[in-house]
């Protein structure tokens, strides 16, 4: 975590409205003040960078002395793996190496508190992807639920970065599925309000970061948090979402309820934010144009635009309909059978326990999904070679391009699927 203070009021507005106001530091005797503020080390950059635009020399982001705030009377225990005075040591090494990565008991770092409700600080989220806090936020319930077997009552809440994040809104909403989130909140926060809390976890640094731990990102966390992941049965390691808050257009519930009447749903999903991940756009047609050949009893839906040209009466193109991650989350849910590239989709389709197969293009893909019980995977190597002199890469240079590629059938991907039942 950093602890700062601005030289001018300021405020600064999230992606869904919210005002997060920043007053003038006014050197009062007691720290425990509303003028000194704490965020993760990623926010603290983009704070910096939101000031300089409106006025660099007038408005600063200055670092404040961590260890006085730490020896306020009120301020809360950390808990989990610690992270004391990040960017002095960030900025001194340049490197993550600072960061003391070994395993500690969450159990013996709790106190023994009386009160009728124990609360607990989020510093910083669990990811930066829909991927990864949808999967991570599997290992913040465990905790709850850990945390809950020590205290009756508890108060759990999540602080996540939100000064240039524009996908603010889009995660709030993924963590506001969590019901054993009480409140999710904008950082930064300052001193006074975190000195409410009993405990807090900082999570500026994300465990990801270091690779002597290739572990399942659930496993990660419960790491970072203190908890023995070895010792929680697997069973207790799947995701949530409760999507019963959802509100869903009355259009895409029609349409669904619809194309339920002709037969099984099947989603086929080529592609991922990244390029790497993605099947390449001429095999997702090719792929396409087999699997709506050999899977007449399947009406194949996808959220994509993929190509106008196919209109076969056993094909809907749902891009139109899926505006919102919400959205995206509703048509998954009411799917039969899926088909995806290495994204979000399998993430949220196991949470609705329907069958899946991905194809994955990184070699990490088993770890990702271990404990899917409703995913089976298909691995394509990259066999290309560029032949470009530069760094970039040259499409003309490059051979054996799709070659592991034009391997992949549709036949072998319907047989997996078929293995669920």
């Amino acid at each position: 975590m950093i602890f700062f203070r601005v030289t001018q009021n300021i405020n600064v507005k999230t992606t869904d409205g919210t005002l997060v106001n920043y007053n003038r530091f006014k050197s009062p005797s007691n720290l425990e003040n509303e003028t000194i503020y704490i965020t993760t080390y990623s926010d603290f950059n983009d704070i910096s960078e939101i000031f300089a635009k409106v006025n660099k020399d007038i408005y600063f982001a200055k670092k404040f002395d961590e260890k006085k705030v730490r020896e306020i009377e009120n301020f809360p225990i950390e808990l989990g793996i610690s992270n004391i005075d990040e960017y002095e040591k960030r900025e001194e090494l340049k490197t993550l190496d600072f960061l003391d990565v070994k395993k500690v008991d969450l159990y013996k770092q709790l106190k023994n508190i009386e009160k009728d409700v124990v609360s607990f600080a989020i510093i910083g989220g669990v990811g930066n992807t829909i991927s990864d806090i949808i999967s991570s936020c599997t290992a913040l319930g465990i905790l709850h639920k850990k945390l809950k077997e020590i205290y009756t009552n508890i108060k759990f809440d999540i602080y996540i970065n939100a000064s240039n994040n524009s996908f603010y809104t889009r995660d709030k909403e993924i963590y506001q599925t969590q019901k054993y989130i009480d409140n999710v909140f904008p950082l930064s926060l300052n001193v006074k309000k975190l000195c409410e809390y009993d405990y807090f976890f900082d999570n500026s640094i994300e465990l990801d970061k270091f690779s002597e731990y290739p572990l399942n990102i659930v496993d990660r966390w419960l790491f970072k948090f203190g908890i023995d992941y070895k010792k929680i049965d697997n069973n207790e390691k799947y995701n949530q979402l409760d999507i019963s808050d959802y509100k869903v257009s009355p259009n895409l519930i029609k349409i669904i309820n619809e194309l339920k009447l002709k037969g099984k749903l099947l989603l086929f999903h080529p592609y991922s934010s990244s390029i790497h991940k993605s099947i390449p756009q001429s095999i997702a047609i090719d792929l396409l144009k087999d699997l709506l050949n050999k899977n007449e009893d399947c009406i194949v839906v996808s959220t994509l635009q993929i190509d106008s040209r196919i209109k076969e009466s056993n094909y809907f193109d749902l891009s139109k309909e899926s505006k919102k991650l919400n959205d995206f989350i509703y048509i998954i849910s009411q799917m039969d059978k899926i088909i995806t590239a290495d994204t979000s989709t399998y993430h949220i389709s196991d949470v609705f326990m329907i069958p899946t197969v991905v194809i994955f293009t990184q070699e990490d893909f088993e770890k990702k999904i271990q404990y899917y019980k409703y995913v089976k995977p298909i691995y394509i190597k990259d066999k290309s070679k560029n032949l470009s002199k530069f760094i970039y890469e040259n499409d003309e240079l490059t051979i054996y391009k799709l070659e592991s590629w034009k391997k992949l059938k549709i036949n072998q991907i319907i047989k997996l699927l078929d293995k669920f039942w």
